[in-house]
């Protein structure tokens, strides 16, 4: 199976798409600052070229991993060890019946909402206990994992070769 670069840079991009309409102040922005005790401050020292190259990095990571979990073929090669040489007839046969199934927007949609809500979403949950934020902060910041894992598995996926 061979990695869509384009693909998983999309998808790490559109987490930033994403991040400008979810907590933009006209729409989440101001309720998220409340509840995670922030205060915009233009004079305070940001490195905003930092903070929005590792943003994207760290999404390209997650991009990364989200792949295995939207197209299923990667199951099959992972299953044979990522060695199609030494392949077991079987091998063959299912990615003739299945090699380009399930290549879809929708289909990958589906997975990646499954990994935000599922996975992500009680990711931020269980550290906002401890960090004692609020609900409103859990549904936040764990909604947007869960619009971006959406969008980052539809994207994903739809692209896969």
């Amino acid at each position: 199976m061979d990695f869509n670069l384009l693909a998983l840079i999309l998808a790490a991009m559109s987490s930033l798409a994403v991040g400008m309409v979810w907590y933009h102040p006209k729409v989440l922005g101001t309720i998220w600052m409340r509840e995670a005790g922030l205060n915009f401050n233009p004079e305070e020292n940001f490195n905003m070229l930092k903070t929005f190259s590792l943003a994207i990095f760290y999404a390209f990571l997650m991009a990364f991993i989200l792949q295995f979990n939207v197209i299923h073929q990667f199951g099959a090669y992972g299953m044979i060890g990522g060695d199609i040489a030494n392949a077991a007839p079987s091998y063959a046969a299912f990615m003739a019946d299945y090699g380009n199934k399930f290549h879809s927007f929708g289909h990958g949609a589906l997975h990646g909402f499954m990994v935000g809500l599922l996975l992500l979403l009680p990711s931020v949950g269980i550290s906002s206990l401890f960090e004692r934020k609020s609900f409103k902060y859990v549904l936040i910041s764990g909604g947007y994992w869960v619009v971006t894992c959406t969008l980052m598995g539809a994207i994903i996926c739809a692209m896969a070769k």
